[in-house]
């Protein structure tokens, strides 16, 4: 007879693959194995990854549990094997070890519930054994994998269903495709969100349309960025563009979202596309002066490859190659997520464009993070943006393209900033 209920082991695995310890989908994998491997019955995962570095996550076994946190920028894994019963817990202390790349450990053994300190009560267990015989553990375990984009004081987690469908580490960063439960499949670049297959809409046609709509005779594009191809489909459907040039950095974007998001990835082949995989930041500087008509950044976060996009020098340069009457489009960050980005951003378009001459538009996006976004806009010539003079024209437009955010109103709205906003632009 055991002279215990439980076996308990603490481990802390050192010197483990920094990647590994960063990656939820593998951790899961892996947990789970570890207690199969044992002998365990899996009856529900939940785990979460921490953006930018992080993973927490239980596998909860009919004999009990096993648990673990990562400190990837350590190599550090807390592991945490709990079982009852007969099951061998240091056959998944070994899996663990061989996966996680684990070059050291250290491990307590405890004995959990002595049998010598404890009293059986007797019960009546006929009514238990009966629910027990009418319960049967599901085919497939319960699988809670949670995917999350923070800050050092904020998040945004998506529950997704353990599988990764692209996983690329590029020259630039970590491009994966991942399929959410409740917005559909998306892709995460550096483990932040970009797109989801349910709320692009809300982006794309908003980095396009209230530009394309003020322009109406518009006809040549310059897109910097934008690999999922959302943003070159909406330019698309306005039949006054003859061309569209569209430079991204990263053709690894552009591969998972030509795969697994095919319905934004939608005009790659359209004739009217010139698809560059190349330096945004350097195609500007060597742009023909007063060349495009609109200039859409369609960047992400100033991190990584799109750092230099937030730079004076840039946006220098893309005053210059806009046409005497141009507009410039960025994505302009979040008033309540990145303040600091937000406002520089804008106090630099204001003294390249001018102090009227850099308007804000906000719009909602379920998943990024506090959901409030901007676009931030630069106009070159003559050009009233927040006046709606075709709005049959609007209609029509958003009748036959089916949009689903952007219409005649929006168009009006989108430039009417709250009063927090406002002090944060306002020149001091």
């Amino acid at each position: 007879m055991s002279t215990a209920l439980g076996n308990h082991i603490l481990v802390e695995f050192m010197n483990c693959d920094p990647h590994i310890m960063n990656d939820v989908s593998a951790i899961e994998r892996d947990m789970v194995a570890a207690a199969q491997k044992a002998g365990a019955t899996v009856i529900n995962s939940t785990f979460h990854h921490f953006s930018p570095y992080g993973v927490s996550g239980v596998v909860v076994i009919q004999e009990s549990h096993l648990a673990i946190h990562t400190w990837p920028e350590y190599g550090y894994a807390a592991v945490d094997l709990f079982t009852c019963g007969e099951m061998n817990a240091w056959i998944s202390f070994d899996h663990l070890k061989e996966c996680f790349g684990a070059k050291s450990y250290s491990a307590l053994e405890l004995k959990r519930g002595s049998v010598n300190l404890l009293q059986r009560n007797d019960f009546d267990i006929t009514s238990m054994r009966q629910k027990a015989a009418e319960w049967k553990n599901p085919d497939f375990y319960t699988r809670n994998v949670w995917f999350t984009d923070k800050d050092e004081e904020q998040a945004l987690s998506l529950r997704f269903t353990g599988d990764v469908l692209f996983d690329v580490q590029s020259p630039f960063q970590r491009v994966r495709i991942l399929e959410s439960y409740k917005y559909g499949k998306m892709l995460a670049l550096d483990d932040m969100v970009m797109t989801t297959e349910k709320d692009e809409f809300h982006y794309h046609e908003m980095i396009s349309h209230p530009a394309l709509f003020s322009l109406p005779n518009a006809k040549n594009v310059l897109i910097i960025g934008g690999g999922d191809g959302g943003t070159a489909r909406e330019v698309l459907r306005h039949k006054n563009i003859e061309q569209v040039t569209m430079v991204e950095i990263d053709g690894e974007v552009i591969e998972a979202c030509k795969i697994h998001l095919p319905k934004i990835a939608a005009e790659f082949d359209n004739p009217k596309l010139t698809l560059l995989v190349d330096d945004g930041i350097e195609f500007l500087k060597n742009a023909t002066p007063n060349s495009y008509d609109i200039i859409i950044v369609d960047g992400s976060d100033p991190v990584g490859p799109a750092e230099g996009l937030f730079s004076v020098e840039f946006y220098t340069n893309c005053y210059a190659a806009l046409k005497n009457d141009g507009i410039l489009v960025a994505q302009g960050e979040s008033p309540k997520f990145n303040e600091k980005a937000f406002v520089e951003l804008n106090q630099t378009l204001q003294s390249i464009f001018g102090l009227d001459k850099a308007p804000i538009s906000l719009f909602f996006v379920p998943t990024y993070p506090t959901g409030m976004w901007s676009f931030q806009y630069g106009i070159k010539g003559d050009i009233t943006l927040k006046e709606v003079k075709n709005k049959t024209e609007i209609q029509e437009f958003v009748s036959k393209e089916g949009l689903r955010y952007y219409n005649e109103d929006i168009h009006a709205n989108t430039f009417a900033l709250p009063n927090f906003v406002k002090e944060l632009v306002r020149k001091k």
